[in-house]
């Protein structure tokens, strides 16, 4: 029996609901199944969606019942709620100085339950893809550094999973990046995350994972990352200008949400899942 391979799929900003990932899902094992010739691709790779805005829906909704409507009749209401679906995002999951209870971590555990998930049902040892879109490739990127550094902020459900602990890190796929305008927040921000991780490397050296950056240039909220620090250079395999979006947003910053429903992208995630499944699995 063939080894799969593990995929998780984080959102980014906005206004998000549970089943985010299911059109993308669905897409990428059609993808799968044609670059591969496998009729059934479930048996490959194994999806799981992270639902990271749970954490704040229900307090943004509050937020904006109590601003925006009466007594104050603020205008622009579908605008000011867009606002606080994306600003508040980014705002809220900013680590904080004091003690208490921390909505970083929240969020982050949010990514550790389905690796937990995922790696009950395929197994402690499955190399990992990570697909991550806007402010979900910085959480990402924090998730798997905090867990490459040994920071405690990360939460391992069960250590003795090789894949909780960040250990078959071997894909890493960032679409619409606002990772650039957090590095503002440091003085050298140069210590990317490793993709592939050491451990994933040290298991298989003949086998070269990859970090692709997806941007469109349209887009205000994506930005290239080889270029912020020599060291991204060097981690990043490569920042690949795409065109996304429908036919009437494509020319304009609300391509920003086109990323994971093109073929632009998925295709060539599809076929770095199946040349690393080719390569776990000795094909």
């Amino acid at each position: 029996m063939s080894r799969k391979i593990a995929v998780i799929v984080i959102h980014g900003l906005g206004k998000q609901h549970e089943d985010f990932a299911t059109i993308f899902s669905d897409n990428l094992h059609k993808t799968f199944t044609t670059v591969s010739g496998m009729k059934n691709p479930e048996l490959c790779i194994e999806i799981r969606p992270v639902w990271w805005a749970s954490v704040f829906a229900e307090r943004e909704e509050e937020l904006k019942r109590k601003l925006v409507g009466a007594p104050y009749n603020l205008r622009y209401e579908e605008l000011r709620e867009f606002m606080i679906h994306y600003l508040a995002d980014a705002v809220a999951y900013q680590p904080l100085r004091d003690g208490g209870e921390q909505n970083y971590d929240a969020v982050h555990h949010t990514i550790s339950k389905q690796l937990n998930r995922i790696s009950i049902e395929v197994g402690p040892d499955t190399p990992l893809c990570v697909v991550s879109h806007s402010l979900g490739s910085v959480i990402a990127s924090n998730y798997f550094y905090d867990l490459q550094n040994a920071k405690e902020k990360t939460k391992i459900i069960d250590p003795s999973s090789a894949l909780e602990r960040g250990e078959t890190l071997s894909l890493f796929y960032t679409c619409g990046t606002t990772l650039p305008l957090w590095s503002l927040r440091y003085t050298s921000f140069d210590h990317p995350i490793q993709v592939p991780s050491k451990d994933f490397s040290t298991m298989h050296p003949n086998i070269a994972g990859e970090w692709i950056n997806f941007y469109d240039k349209d887009d205000v909220l994506g930005f290239p990352l080889k270029s912020i620090h020599p060291e991204y250079d060097k981690i990043v395999k490569e920042d690949r200008d795409v065109n996304v979006g429908t036919i009437i947003d494509r020319w304009t910053p609300l391509c920003h949400n086109g990323y994971l429903h093109s073929n632009k992208v998925i295709r060539p995630i599809a076929e770095g899942l199946h040349k690393i499944w080719q390569q776990i699995n000795g094909l």
